[in-house]
């Protein structure tokens, strides 16, 4: 809301208060805002410094890019820590040490804190015996350039962002203040002449580097000596910190680690075998240091895929592996990668091939009427035009991989068929929220049956040259990376790209564009004050119901001594009592039998989640109805079983009704084990019929 409404609103609101001599909580906007900016709660200043080119200059005319000064801005990442760390809406769901869980004597998967990297980590603090007792708290990192302005294109911002790894994934996805805004890296830029030149791609690879290892200085103390801090449960622990995985998509991965693109980030494949599928010795930050003192420039950048003249930030912190903190990235690496970039776009050159140009628009225009034709179902998104638009984002290449299988059935063959098959099992199998031994087996398996299929591609000439794709070849890590950080949808670039349209694009449109960044740094400094007081208010219980008025005591004390006078008189007593029993009874039962959607089998069954952001709270698990419902159904639970041709409806209802007031219980046996007669029955009328319902 801009400064001129929000003094429009004040006016109305004092002219309202005017009869009654109240005065609004602020004079205008300027009062309102000077209130915000003096809350001291989460209050982290923002602070910058400079960088410039400090090299050799080239005689003649110099480039504009030498003598310019770069501007970082930055909040103080212990300042942010702490206060993340002491945010009590993270109690629950907050890891406070490394753990291995086990279900049926095999390893579980989750969050960050159950894999081997935070467990190495914690092993790595122990070895000194003055830091025994300390608590571990890997910080995530992640950055990703975004452009506010789609028309012209050249408002370009680098946000820096940081979470904490001891947070639970479906935390950091719904974001709840689990990932915030640390800084905005400067942008250099460069005349066309100059783009490409050595001195200027060295210069900004520096830059990112020195900038990131400045703003993360503040934290280097207390990643080797434990400090005391505040915790989510309200108590005070020792802390040690360390850098966590780095969240980015493919060109960040290289700038980060250092490494030529068209190479892994994280293996030492060479750029031309990267799809033979094969295991590969993985990039270490002593590798990296013997082979950068042993070879020249041009022999690590063609053999090894080195940048020699960069030394990458994690080199100035303790305990930090770049190469080894690279996240898989389910967003570019998959769903527009792998799936989009890749399969979608062969399909149309094997057509091309194939039949020619005019032939291969044919069954393009054929398999955009099957993507159209899709019926209304919840849960799939419609294409009314098929897939032939130009703006492709993350959402929908999600939507398309749902419906575009059969939508190429019969039109390709049979072994293109098959490959898409094969990617997408393994794409639903990989973005569990769980995942154990069995489940990485099969993953692994999936994709195995990918590699064997999609030869199609390269026997028909589409891929002549092989399969020798970063992002195709990063699919061969996720098992290790499974095993490293848990699984995959808590580290994707979904969640920090989907974090720019609150921590950029939103405060770039409240600004007035000119110099926005300051105004923009400012919206987000009083947005991250106005959570963190509400966050206190609530632990402090202001913002709870205000207890009844008198006049609604007086009422509940008529109403009571009324019920006291029917009692005396004989009149119904016994049936009001037996009336209030059983009201508070299955009040209880209610109450002890509502499933819990936290933690329990909704998480375990939800294959389709790929780390997206969720506008919910507390929960993942919801259940969407069609919009309308069915007409022409029975009322009673039998007859519709006999309507849908489920005659034994009713004895799978009062079975799962069974597990779901049991679900508590350990020892509980089976429903499909206990008899019919002691599981609840349902006998009441049905008041609506749905066709379709989504539960996640």
């Amino acid at each position: 809301m801009s400064k001129a409404y929000i003094n429009d609103l004040m006016d109305i609101w004092a002219a309202s208060l005017l009869l009654f001599g109240g005065h609004p909580p602020f004079a205008n906007a300027t009062d309102m805002y000077s209130v915000i900016d003096s809350i001291q709660h989460g209050d982290a200043p923002w602070q910058s410094f400079s960088a410039k080119y400090t090299g050799a200059m080239p005689e003649g005319e110099v480039p504009p890019w030498m003598t310019a000064e770069y501007q970082i801005w930055c909040h103080d990442p212990r300042i942010v820590a702490r206060h993340m760390l002491a945010n009590p809406d993270f109690d629950g769901e907050f890891d406070y040490s490394p753990y291995r869980e086990f279900l049926a004597n095999e390893r579980r998967y989750s969050n960050l804190m159950s894999g081997n990297w935070a467990w190495q980590q914690a092993d790595l603090i122990a070895a000194d015996p003055s830091n025994h007792g300390a608590m571990f708290v890997p910080l995530i990192l992640g950055s990703d350039k975004t452009t506010v302005s789609v028309a012209t294109g050249h408002n370009e911002y680098w946000p820096l962002y940081m979470s904490l790894g001891n947070v639970f994934n479906n935390v950091r996805c719904a974001h709840r203040i689990a990932i915030v805004v640390v800084g905005f890296l400067a942008i250099p830029k460069s005349e066309r002449q100059y783009g490409d030149n050595a001195r200027f791609r060295k210069f900004r690879r520096q830059l990112f580097h020195t900038s990131l290892s400045t703003i993360f200085s503040p934290l280097r103390p207390a990643m080797s000596v434990p400090e005391v801090t505040h915790c989510p449960d309200g108590h005070y622990r020792r802390v040690i910190y360390g850098l966590g995985p780095y969240i980015a998509d493919y060109p960040e991965q290289t700038l980060a680690g250092c490494i030529v693109q068209g190479w892994c980030v994280t293996c030492t494949a060479d750029r031309d075998s990267l799809g033979d599928g094969k295991e590969h010795g993985r990039r270490t930050r002593e590798h990296t240091e013997a082979l950068v003192a042993a070879l020249d420039a041009g022999t690590l950048r063609d053999d090894y895929g080195i940048v020699k003249d960069v030394v990458p930030f994690t080199n100035d912190f303790p305990r930090a592996d770049i190469n080894q903190l690279m996240t898989p990235d389910l967003l570019h690496q998959i769903i527009k990668g792998a799936f989009f970039d890749h399969l979608v776009t062969w399909v149309g050159e094997y057509l091309v091939l194939e039949y020619g140009q005019s032939g291969a628009d044919k069954i393009l225009d054929e398999i955009d009427r099957r993507i159209a034709a899709v019926p209304t179902f919840s849960g799939l998104r419609r294409f009314s035009e098929g897939r032939n638009f130009k703006q492709w984002t993350g959402d929908d290449s999600k939507a398309l991989m749902k419906v575009y299988l059969p939508a190429i059935a019969s039109l390709v063959p049979n072994n293109i068929v098959r490959t898409f098959s094969d990617f997408l099992e393994f794409c639903y199998l990989v973005r569990r929220l769980y995942h154990t031994e069995h489940t990485l087996r099969q993953v692994a398996s999936a994709l195995d049956q990918f590699r064997i299929h999609r030869k199609i591609f390269e026997t028909t000439g589409v891929r002549p040259d092989g399969f020798s794709l970063p992002r195709q070849h990063a699919l061969d890590h996720y098992e290790r990376h499974t095993h490293n950080f848990g699984v995959p949808n808590g580290l994707c670039s979904s969640i920090t790209e989907s974090k720019h349209i609150k921590a950029v694009k939103e405060p770039w449109r409240r600004s007035n564009r000119y110099e926005a960044l300051g105004q923009m740094l400012l919206t987000n400094q009083r947005l991250d004050k106005l959570v963190a007081a509400r966050q206190d208010f609530v632990l402090c219980h202001m913002l709870d119901e205000p207890p009844p008025d008198s006049e609604d005591e007086s009422s509940t004390d008529d109403k009571s001594s009324t019920d006291n006078e029917s009692s005396i008189n004989g009149d119904g007593d016994d049936s009001d009592d037996e009336h209030n029993d059983d009201a508070a009874n299955l009040g209880q039962a209610h109450d002890g039998n509502a499933p819990a959607g936290g933690d329990g089998d909704v998480h375990e069954g939800a294959n389709d989640a790929d780390g997206g952001p969720v506008n919910d709270n507390d929960l993942l698990a919801h259940v969407d109805l069609a919009q309308r419902p069915a007409s022409g159904y029975p009322r009673t639970l039998q007859e519709l079983g006999v309507h849908v041709g489920q005659p034994t409806l009713g004895e799978l209802v009062a079975r799962f009704l069974y597990e779901q007031t049991h679900h508590d219980d350990p020892d509980a046996p089976n429903a499909d084990d206990v008899p019919l007669a002691e599981c609840p029955l349902f006998r009441g009328r049905i008041s609506n019929t749905y066709h379709t319902a989504t539960c996640i």
